[in-house]
């Protein structure tokens, strides 16, 4: 059990912390579900993502050859 403070906080129970992997400085998200509030940890988005694939697939060995090594 866990109480709202003045400011509309709360403190997430240890082992709620721990059953979603949530460290000092994650992010998370909070949503509503069947009338339920929905803790989610956030995920990190990696930086370059958006590029993947965008120079199509090739061939590590075939690399390695062109280049002479």
């Amino acid at each position: 059990m866990t109480t709202l403070t003045e400011k509309s906080q709360v403190t997430i129970p240890k082992q709620f912390r721990i059953a979603l992997g949530l460290r000092p400085g994650d992010e998370v998200e909070f949503g509503i579900e069947s009338n339920k509030l929905v803790v989610r940890k956030k995920t990190k988005k990696i930086p370059f993502e958006k590029w993947r694939g965008c120079l199509g697939t090739f061939d590590t060995d075939k690399l390695m050859e062109e280049l002479g090594r």
